[in-house]
């Protein structure tokens, strides 16, 4: 069993740093780094023998999916409503994979074309022997290093909170693991070190003279890949007990509803919890290490507003219906004659009248950083302005106006 503990120093559960926005910002589009740095450990964890190109195909098919960020040219509500889509599909991932194949297996052949006519002669290489020869191109196997960098993506993404929809389009439920952070610097630290040491090492070999290996560094590979899957399964083994630990504290008195427990960066102990009952929700700080969960119902209660017919309005709207479909902990609030930051509140004639109304995320509505206390927009609150409580007069995100 927690324990709770009450009377802690005032905190807004929804207050953010602006550091805190940059990372809601990266999540909502893509987080890049661990992506590419998996694929470039997967190539060299001993799939470049097998082919040439194992190394540059791995790394961009294991971000590949995130191209569908091009639908922001058309608008944040597309956005929104495409990204982590059929590219982030069971259905997705082979043709996304014979994409990088065919771009990079045709521009390869290409070069060696060049190359063989500049040389006029075989190439040196020939003459070596064979454990000494880099591998040819192998369309096979190239496309099965695509094949598996690209789930790779597909399962990065299912381990954060912000989900995917691997069964779309026969299945368009969204599914998240929530036990790893956007962007975790232990998981960055680990394929860097794995990438960067074995160079270290061919440099220090060049210095005296040793013989250099064909391939280098498929150890090092191997245990940031085997260090990056521990530290999943160790911090979900840490979220199954946060959840645990909200459920069977006294929170509070109403019958819950339902929980979720929110990862931070580096700390696999300490979690953000949400729970809700049907008239409010309440957050709670919690440390599967100590066993201890923190809420103040004074303070960490986000009551429920009842429906206005702007609301209502709004989640009719392009931005409301992807809003609600992505949102498992999505809260919709009329926020009255508040003009949206950064735009013209509607001019309306006499007899007319405008409100605006805000789809907001409470899996993302915490100070990641722990630093700051102001709330500035972020990446994945969306507003829309209702005009006469029925009509669309303008949908906003991240502050783009979707046109």
């Amino acid at each position: 069993m927690g324990r709770i503990i009450g009377g802690r120093p005032h905190r807004n559960p929804r207050a953010r740093s602006a550091g805190d926005s940059v990372l809601v910002w990266w999540s909502q589009r893509m987080e890049p780094l661990t992506h590419f740095l998996t694929g470039a450990c997967l190539g060299r964890a001993g799939l470049n023998r097998k082919t040439a190109c194992a190394t540059v195909v791995a790394t961009l098919a294991a971000e590949a999916a995130d191209l569908d960020i091009l639908w922001g040219f058309d608008g944040p509500v597309e956005e929104l409503k495409r990204h982590r889509g059929i590219t982030h599909t069971l259905l997705g991932a082979p043709f996304v994979a014979a994409l990088i194949v065919v771009v990079i297996g045709l521009g390869y052949k290409a070069l060696e074309r060049r190359r063989a006519r500049k040389r006029k002669q075989p190439p040196e290489a020939d003459d070596l022997p064979r454990s000494r020869r880099k591998p040819p191109l192998r369309w096979v196997w190239l496309y099965f290093v695509a094949l598996i960098a690209a789930l790779s993506h597909i399962l990065l993404d299912w381990t954060n909170n912000y989900g995917v929809r691997p069964f779309f389009p026969f299945n368009p439920r969204w599914y998240a693991g929530s036990f790893m952070f956007i962007a975790e610097p232990i998981v960055w630290a680990l394929l860097l070190l794995a990438l960067i040491l074995p160079w270290l090492l061919g440099l220090a070999d060049r210095e005296i003279g040793a013989r250099r290996p064909l391939f280098r560094g498929r150890g090092w590979a191997l245990f940031a890949l085997s260090g990056e899957l521990v530290l999943g399964c160790w911090r979900w083994a840490e979220h199954a007990e946060a959840l645990n630990l909200i459920g069977g504290t006294e929170v509070t008195t109403s019958r819950i509803t339902r929980v979720a427990a929110e990862p931070y960066p580096v700390n696999p102990w300490r979690w953000h919890g949400i729970v809700e009952t049907s008239g409010f929700f309440q957050t709670a700080e919690v440390n599967t290490r100590s066993g201890s969960v923190e809420s103040d119902p004074n303070l960490d209660l986000l009551y429920k507003a009842a429906d206005t017919p702007a609301v209502e309005a709004a989640k009719q709207t392009p931005l409301g219906k992807a809003y609600l479909d992505w949102g498992r902990w999505a809260v919709v609030r009329d926020l009255g004659q508040e003009p949206i930051p950064g735009t013209t509140a509607p001019q309306l004639p006499a007899g007319r009248t405008w409100t605006t109304v805000e789809f907001s995320d409470l899996r993302f509505a915490y100070a990641f950083t722990g630093t700051g206390s102001a709330r500035p927009p972020n990446g994945l609150t969306g507003l829309v302005y209702i005009l006469d409580g029925r009509e669309d007069g303008g949908e906003y995100i991240g502050g783009r106006e979707q046109k």
